[in-house]
């Protein structure tokens, strides 16, 4: 079974918290109970369907590692319907430390343009730093460059 955001989070700061001498369990009970911040940014890349898919998912790819989307949202994104699905794992936050899930949906535009919704979702402790919404704005600045 696949997995959602807030799973993929959770196991992901557990496996920070193991590699850097931490409890990945404790880790994970804590990140579990950790509110999400999640930012959706849409964008107009002036690529046909197939040349915007390639380009996302090559600067989506360059900076985390590519996830599979889960299957409730996989049944949405046929090719049959001009719609990709790109997810990746990066670090964003302060220092990088904070796993973050970004998520991008390539839509067949008009002529020669594409549709882009980007989605950056991590989770936020206690002092808010809004680390879904940064990364979300970085992701689009590469995108639209």
């Amino acid at each position: 079974m696949l997995q959602t955001e807030d799973e993929i989070l959770v196991q992901a700061h557990g496996a920070v918290a193991a590699a850097n001498g931490g409890s990945a369990r404790l880790n994970e009970f804590i990140a579990s109970r950790l509110k999400t911040d999640a930012h959706e940014i849409d964008l107009v890349i002036p690529l046909p369907f197939e040349g915007a898919v390639k380009h996302v998912a090559s600067v989506l790819e360059q900076a985390g590692q590519r996830i599979e989307p889960p299957h409730a949202e996989s049944t949405h994104t046929d090719r049959d319907e001009g719609q990709r699905m790109v997810r990746i794992l990066t670090d964003g936050g302060p220092k990088y430390k904070n796993p973050v899930v970004v998520t991008a949906l390539v839509t067949e535009g008009r002529a020669a343009n594409s549709v882009v919704r980007l989605r950056a979702a991590a989770k936020e402790g206690l002092i808010r730093q809004r680390p879904g919404e940064h990364t979300a704005m970085r992701f689009a600045s590469w995108l639209t460059m």
